[in-house]
């Protein structure tokens, strides 16, 4: 069962069950995961509806992060959206298993000690590995503590 298809059954439920603000989440990121269908002309792989649904995330996070202090509403709205999203949301890698793939990323380049110059030749061949499944940033971060 794909992903769009846990999420139209769940805004049925919603529905269902009168929840309007659940419901409109729902609706969005099904509308999402349709875009991205269309865009690519073709049904999507669980790792791209993944992607969908991080990008709503990331996205959802940032209205709630800019929107101004005053504007409760908004922020309201944000977080109660994010609450929804992240139920469809992959499970994240942790820093240890970052830590792992890292660990095999320089065994595989034949790297003991990483230094600033190899970061560029290290990242590129450990994104692919962990796209979709940990945030950029933090597998930056992490690469450069294991660096120190």
């Amino acid at each position: 069962m794909s992903k769009t298809d846990i999420v139209r059954s769940a805004m049925v439920e919603a529905m269902k069950a009168k929840d309007k603000s659940r419901k409109d989440s729902l609706s969005m990121l099904l509308s999402a995961l349709k875009s991205a269908e269309i865009d690519k002309r073709g049904p999507l792989t669980e790792a791209e509806e993944n992607a969908v649904v991080k990008k709503e995330i990331k996205q959802t996070q940032e209205t709630y992060d800019t929107a101004p202090e005053n504007r409760g509403d908004i922020r309201e709205e944000a977080a109660a959206r994010l609450a929804v999203y992240k139920e469809f949301a992959p499970e994240d890698l942790s820093v240890s298993q970052i830590q792992e793939v890292i660990r095999e990323v320089l065994a595989e380049l034949g790297i003991e000690k990483p230094t600033n110059a190899d970061k560029g030749k290290i990242m590129k061949t450990l994104m692919p590995k962990v796209k979709g499944k940990a945030d950029g940033k933090l597998v930056n971060q992490t690469l450069a503590d294991m660096s120190k």
